[in-house]
């Protein structure tokens, strides 16, 4: 979770904006486990943008509570 809030935090607006019009959604293995991950734009002001990730394992339980983050780019 926290290398993939990096990962999305360290890019630009502009680069937000570009690559998350409907959201994305994409598998990532780590440590031999392969893990769901999505991020979506959740806010566009004209002051910032607020972004959310969530990541689970695909298993019943964690799909439907996957952990959660987001962050805050000030434009």
């Amino acid at each position: 979770m926290d290398a993939e809030v990096k990962k999305w935090s360290a890019k630009s607006c502009a680069e937000l904006v570009a690559e998350l019009p409907d959201g994305q959604a994409y598998k990532l293995e780590f440590e031999g486990k392969t893990y769901q991950v999505e991020v979506q734009l959740l806010e566009n002001t004209d002051k910032y943008l607020h972004v959310g990730v969530d990541v689970d394992d695909g298993s019943i339980p964690s799909s439907f509570r996957p952990l959660s983050s987001s962050f805050i780019r000030e434009k």
